[in-house]
């Protein structure tokens, strides 16, 4: 099992993901995002805010999911 936390996945905050793959990290990731913008975080919606820039230019937003994937397999297992 490895771990990463919300702003190591583009997010606003310290709250650590568990998973297996990193598929099951950023399903974690989009929930708890969609939590917080339901209550309005500030600091989350402005991270929102990035990676819908990011979304607008597919070869960025591939590259970043590129990069985060290679920093999960990266992990060492807990």
């Amino acid at each position: 099992m490895k771990k990463m936390t919300c702003k190591q996945l583009g997010g606003a905050c310290d709250k650590v993901f568990s998973g297996n793959t990193f598929e099951e990290l950023a399903n974690q990731s989009k929930a708890h995002g969609k939590e917080m913008f339901d209550q309005k975080d500030a600091a989350h919606l402005e991270a929102m805010a990035t990676m819908q820039e990011l979304m607008q230019k597919p070869n960025a937003m591939q590259g970043w999911f590129m990069q985060k994937m290679q920093e999960f397999d990266a992990l060492p297992e807990e």
